[in-house]
């Protein structure tokens, strides 16, 4: 499929990969057999702004890691992330008067930086948790695209609060690297695994801290850009749908109604306009679902019962009817297959007939 014909929720900028290939020569191997084998060309990278499929990208970063036995390749990329990175919304986010109203604008033009990642922001008394989401890819891992996107964060903020800030905590929802020393090093603390969430707890008192003032011609003229951008980028009905059914999954609250309710329509609209694209709410829900499962499957080791209310699931009796009834087996069956599979294409791509 063209890069023109994709939905736009499949496309990500190549500044994602900024780095990448002077990363992956410093590890004494070459970066374009990699990008050969997702089908990418180095040339796409040249232009910050070029899309590529998310899908190569998430994949290219896994097998590279694989390969050169990197578990903290993606840290080693967000370690040389700087704020001009994220394109002309840089400029805006660079004279905001708090580094929170900074991640506010951050989550207003997200779809113009990165349309397959979402972040919530939630006070929490003196703390304020970010938390990041990116649309599932089935069928892939994801664990580095994950630590690229909240090791993105973290730098972001430690541009803006200042060199030495750090988060309160840091989580990620996959299982722990064979080492965490790495992960501690770039974060400055303890990494926790297996959470809840992906994402940074801060100090609120951290974010508010005033910054000083710069170019804000520059910044004025950047926003009317983005403003205007924003307003030319449609979603697909059922790309809206998924990052709302993500964000209301664990909260056991996601039905019809309320996902109507959060684009600002009616039941009956939201129907028609998912049946326009071949779908209906019930199917999309279970296909956000079933990717998300697969991926706490493949990649966490947390318990079922936790899986199953990350999923929307009240009772584990019947999270695991519904898995059955889609996969034809149970849950633990399924993980077990899966990483007897996963354990032969890792020695396979470590091949070096492969890469």
């Amino acid at each position: 499929m063209s890069e023109s014909r994709r939905p736009i929720s499949r496309l990500v900028r190549s500044a994602t990969l900024n780095g990448y290939v002077e990363l992956v020569e410093s590890l004494g191997r070459d970066p374009h057999v990699f990008m050969r084998t997702v089908g990418l060309d180095a040339k796409l990278l040249e232009d910050p702004e070029t899309l590529i499929p998310r899908d190569a990208a998430r994949e290219l970063l896994e097998i590279t890691a694989r390969a050169t036995q990197t578990e903290d390749l993606a840290l080693r990329l967000a370690a040389k992330r700087k704020l001009s990175a994220l394109g002309p919304i840089s400029l805006v986010l660079r004279e905001e008067p708090t580094p929170r109203d900074a991640l506010d604008t951050l989550c207003r033009y997200l779809k113009l930086v990165n349309t397959s990642l979402t972040i919530r922001v939630e006070d929490a008394a003196s703390v304020v948790i970010i938390r990041e989401d990116l649309l599932p890819s089935p069928g892939l891992a994801m664990r580095q695209s994950t630590e690229l996107a909240v090791g993105s964060m973290f730098r972001m903020l430690s541009e803006l609060i200042g060199p030495h800030w750090q988060p309160l905590e840091v989580c990620f929802t996959h299982r722990p690297p064979k080492d965490v020393s790495a992960h501690r090093a770039f974060f400055g603390r303890r990494v926790k695994f297996d959470q809840e969430f992906n994402g940074l707890v801060c100090m609120a008192i951290d974010l508010s801290r005033p910054r000083g003032s710069g170019d804000q011609v520059s910044a004025g003229f950047a926003r009317k850009y983005l403003e205007a951008a924003l307003k030319d980028r449609r979603e697909s009905a059922q790309e809206a749908c998924r990052q709302i059914i993500l964000a209301l999954l664990p909260g056991g609250t996601c039905n019809a109604q309320e996902v109507a309710r959060l684009l600002r329509v009616d039941r009956r609209t939201l129907y028609r306009q998912l049946d326009a694209e071949g779908l209906t709410f019930s199917r999309l829900l279970d296909q956000v679902r079933s990717d998300l499962v697969k991926r706490h499957l493949r990649e966490s080791d947390i318990p079922l019962s936790e899986v199953a209310e990350r999923l929307g699931f009240s009772r584990l009796s019947s999270f695991s009817r519904w898995f059955r009834s889609l996969f034809g087996c149970s849950a633990s069956q399924w993980s077990k297959l899966t990483a007897d599979m996963a354990a032969v294409d890792e020695r396979g791509t470590e091949s070096p007939s492969r890469l």
